[in-house]
């Protein structure tokens, strides 16, 4: 059994102001295996983020079923960790206080929750800043937290919406190989959505390709680079290869997306 199963799911809008209904997404059906890290690719406006916030049960297929490790999904849980593009964590608490916002919710007890934000302090490179309020914090450093809050609740997917889409570019190669080697000593399953080519084949086992709206899922595309993946892979043969097919793919849907 796939640990999550993504079957035949679509989603229609209604109309706004008594207008036609848009068809976000066509019945798409995505099966993710444990351990597994798997990009989404697709042009603005394909579906990509529609589908991650119903595997994350913050929306509601039109038709089709989410489930995980085979309960169906129908609303958020701990089960599932969510970081977004923009920067969500709580103005008012620091970072420690961010990260174990979830185990505080849980009634964990204080010592055990000091060891877990110690360890992903740790992981996302934090030390020293763990007293720190967010608006005290670059964009990079506030997606650490975020990355590190989902992280601590021990969720048996992480799923990623452009998380690193507002960040400049150094600082998001900086972050990519970080979330990498995070997932390479935890092997968390990620489902991770961009529109960046690049990023998408260094972080991925596999990409799947959207089409332009409304979205399905148009080609499956495998990532055989090693692990370790050290940032050097970019400027490899394999690597530029995968680029130029992705890049093809990508570019006659946003032709007809434009």
């Amino acid at each position: 059994m796939s640990a999550l199963a993504i079957n035949n799911v679509s989603r229609t809008f209604v109309g706004v102001h008594g207008g036609p209904p848009t068809q976000a997404l066509l019945p798409t059906s995505i099966a993710v295996t444990d351990n597994d890290f798997i990009t989404i690719l697709g042009p603005s406006g394909c579906g990509k983020s529609t589908l991650l916030r119903i595997v994350a049960g913050l929306d509601t297929p039109t038709s089709g079923e989410v489930r995980l490790d085979g309960q169906a999904v129908r609303r958020p849980g701990a089960d599932r960790g969510m970081v977004f593009q923009s920067y969500t964590l709580f103005p008012w608490l620091t970072v420690v206080e961010n990260i174990c916002f979830g185990l505080r919710e849980k009634a964990m007890p204080q010592t055990r929750q000091a060891e877990i934000a110690a360890h992903y302090v740790d992981k996302v490179g934090l030390r020293g800043f763990e007293n720190h309020y967010p608006k005290m914090l670059s964009g990079g450093m506030q997606q650490r937290t975020a990355i590190a809050r989902a992280l601590a609740n021990e969720p048996r997917i992480l799923l990623l919406d452009e998380p690193f889409g507002a960040l400049d570019n150094q600082t998001r190669s900086l972050m990519q190989e970080l979330l990498l080697s995070i997932w390479e000593s935890e092997r968390k399953t990620v489902l991770f959505v961009t529109h960046d080519i690049e990023e998408a084949i260094f972080m991925a086992n596999r990409v799947l390709v959207m089409s332009a709206r409304p979205g399905r899922i148009k080609a499956e595309v495998a990532v055989p680079l090693g692990h370790p993946r050290h940032y050097t892979v970019k400027t490899s043969p394999e690597f530029s290869a995968l680029k130029a097919q992705l890049t093809e793919q990508i570019r006659v849907e946003a032709l007809k997306a434009a």
